[in-house]
């Protein structure tokens, strides 16, 4: 399905009923990653699968995706779906995302999940890595960053080639634009103990990308957090470990539900 909001048209699938759960995507990915774990999930929920802005088939607008863009994106979508609070979990990207959702709109956030990603800002270094990045996917295209990614997302080499294709859906200006959003985006780690939401924070043992040390930091920084380290998975462990990522988002859903 497509709406239209915020000035671009956003993709997004729905599955299931009861208390809105919307599951955000990584960088460069889209909403499908999430498909073998939305599958072996079992609590009651509406699971709400949005394709970020320049993402799969949302269109993109402008030349910065802010991380606060896209969070406001998801407050329109969950406007137009006549969703009121709802649990945002967010993958790497996608926990930047989750966590500016937190941070402006505490009256609609039901609970969080973050999944292999961080609070702390990029250092100056990995700022101007991103603003590279962006610059050489306008001039080249997004074959050399799937070539590039591809490897370090998934510890298993089974899934490379559905990252490889998943990573060339989208467009090389809303992958630009994100790695502009994400090189400006704030730091939430002093801010973490303010969010009161109950909170799963899960990590992939093997994740190259984003440490488990990382993830670690987040659990004991917010109140009200479980942490699960996932063996045998890099970076996408609802892809390589689906069962056991949806046990953790379950056992969440459930806390919330009372």
């Amino acid at each position: 399905m497509q709406a239209q909001l915020n000035g671009i048209s956003m993709y997004f699938e729905e599955h299931g009923a009861g208390l809105p759960v919307v599951l955000v995507h990584g960088y460069p990915l889209d909403q499908r990653i999430w498909e073998p774990a939305v599958a072996e999930m079992k609590a009651a929920a509406r699971i709400i699968l949005p394709d970020l802005r320049g993402f799969g088939r949302s269109s993109s607008g402008g030349s910065v995706s802010s991380m606060r863009l896209m969070a406001e994106d998801l407050v329109a979508l969950l406007d137009q779906l006549q969703a009121g609070k709802a649990v945002v979990v967010g993958h790497s990207m996608g926990g930047y995302v989750a966590l500016e959702f937190a941070s402006v709109y505490p009256d609609r956030l039901a609970g969080i999940g973050l999944v292999c990603s961080q609070a702390v800002a990029d250092t100056p270094e990995r700022r101007a890595a991103r603003i590279a990045q962006a610059e050489d996917l306008l001039a080249h295209g997004t074959r050399g960053l799937a070539e590039s990614m591809t490897p370090r997302l998934a510890a298993d080499q089974q899934y490379h080639a559905e990252i490889y294709r998943t990573i060339l859906r989208s467009r090389p200006e809303g992958l630009a634009a994100a790695a502009r959003g994400m090189a400006e985006r704030a730091d939430h780690s002093g801010s973490l103990s303010s969010i009161a939401v109950p909170a799963v924070v899960i990590t992939g043992l093997d994740d190259v990308l984003i440490s488990p040390q990382r993830s670690r930091e987040l659990a004991s920084a917010l109140k009200r957090a479980e942490l699960v380290e996932i063996p045998a998975a890099g970076h996408m462990p609802m892809m390589e470990q689906p069962a056991q990522t949806a046990a953790a988002l379950d056992k969440l859903l459930l806390e919330i539900q009372g």
